[in-house]
């Protein structure tokens, strides 16, 4: 497997040695002297996760006798939705996925939803040896672990090349400035057969938000820096000018079509479905969104990323255990189980991103797509900084978003207005 950049790898934080007391022998023992024991994970994912998460699972179940009852959702928005009123309800899952951080649950303290994971730390049960420093420094509340990321990965642009070379329309640089990004989609939309478009509408998706938040942070105008937004009303105008110019001019969709696709897996993706010809997307969504097609896709850089270097690392899927768990250490080991055994990356390969652990790096399947994302970790690695926290409310405020920018895209409000809505929101959010 190629070696991703030595600027990632110190981005990402890569920590210390030795997988000790988490593996499979002492789960098997364990379980073995306390009988089979049932826990529900609560995730989201497209077909291709949910199949492969289920070969994970009955690994898992075959090596410790703990059977695991997957309860996926299609978005991050249902999932959550799904878990708060299961929670309050008492009937929550024992494992909840999160993003890249805690924001979704939104809750002032995460103690209130989570279990801390200090206690399986010192017991053995989760292995945190080769874990990088930042994964553990992003499950960590006031001292406390409360959750482990499966992996790390990068905002990207995704595009079908196999097309492109088709039609004869011209490929992209891996960097390229906003206006080099204009000119290319201009020159790919004069190729393109009529139905087809240059890019998707990724000016806010239902439940994500980090276009915008990549855009403001190129602007200079961070949405939320965890004590104050940057962001006026003014900003929030001109990126929905942005979108409006780039509808206007064909390059992307219109809004009806549009609505009817969201880049949140390969189920939803007007790129998979053939009306768009490049996308936004998280790096390691290449992974299933290359399963689900026969082009070949590939990655390059969000435009000016090279001079603004506003890109940022991104934890993903981590995991944490609810409170009210009745089978905690169950839950914890399997939470080990998938962060440190290099066998579930063999079978999940980079769907969930970088992995975490040094070992399992090694261990994802040298192929294709692998090498594409790490060659394009390698150029994004060095063109990244320190990501900002997410909004309060994180999914609060991916659909809050998302719905002010249709209602200015079908022109029930001014661009204008929707800036104004966009601040009165953040406001809400974070008082």
């Amino acid at each position: 497997m190629k070696k991703i950049s030595l600027a990632l790898i110190t981005f990402l934080a890569a920590g210390a040695m030795l997988f000790a007391g988490g593996g499979q022998s002492r789960s098997r023992s364990s379980a073995a002297a306390a009988g089979p024991a049932a826990i529900r994970w609560s995730f989201w994912g497209g077909e291709s996760r949910i199949k492969n998460t289920q070969l994970v699972i009955d690994k898992f179940t075959e090596d410790t006798g703990i059977i695991v009852a997957a309860e996926p959702a299609p978005g991050t928005g249902e999932h959550f939705s799904k878990f708060k009123t299961q929670f309050v309800g008492g009937n929550a899952a024992d494992i909840i996925q999160l993003g890249g951080d805690f924001s979704n649950l939104q809750v002032d303290d995460v103690g209130t939803v989570l279990l801390p994971l200090d206690d399986f730390v010192q017991r053995g049960i989760i292995d945190l040896s080769k874990v990088d420093a930042a994964a553990i420094a992003g499950g960590t509340v006031n001292g406390h672990l409360y959750a482990l990321p499966l992996a790390a990965n990068m905002p990207s642009i995704v595009y079908n090349r196999a097309l492109l070379e088709r039609t004869g329309a011209p490929l992209p640089k891996v960097s390229m400035t906003w206006d080099e990004f204009h000119t290319w989609l201009a020159a790919v939309k004069a190729k393109l057969p009529a139905g087809v478009y240059p890019f998707a509408d990724n000016s806010a998706n239902s439940d994500q938000s980090y276009f915008f938040g990549y855009w403001s942070r190129d602007n200079g105008t961070t949405q939320w820096d965890g004590a104050k937004s940057l962001l006026t009303a003014a900003d929030a105008r001109n990126y929905m000018d942005m979108w409006g110019a780039l509808r206007s001019e064909g390059l992307i969709p219109p809004a009806e079509m549009a609505a009817d696709y969201d880049e949140l897996n390969e189920s939803t993706s007007s790129l998979i479905a053939g009306k768009v010809a490049a996308c936004v997307l998280w790096s390691n969504m290449l992974v299933n969104y290359q399963r689900a097609i026969p082009d070949t896709l590939d990655l390059v850089e969000l435009p000016n990323a090279a001079q603004s270097n506003a890109l940022w690392g991104q934890m993903s899927q981590m995991m944490g255990v609810n409170k009210n768990s009745k089978n905690a250490e169950a839950a914890a080991r399997f939470i080990n189980y998938r962060v440190n055994d290099p066998g579930v990356w063999k079978t999940m390969g980079a769907d969930p991103g970088t992995p975490v652990n040094s070992d399992c790096r090694t261990a994802v399947p040298s192929d294709p797509v692998t090498d594409r994302i790490n060659a394009y970790l390698d150029v994004a690695g060095q063109h990244a900084t320190a990501r900002d926290p997410n909004i309060p409310g994180d999914s609060q405020w991916g659909q809050g978003l998302y719905l002010i920018i249709q209602n200015v895209a079908y022109g029930r409000i001014t661009s204008a207005q929707g800036g104004q809505q966009v601040v009165e929101l953040i406001a809400r959010l974070t008082r």
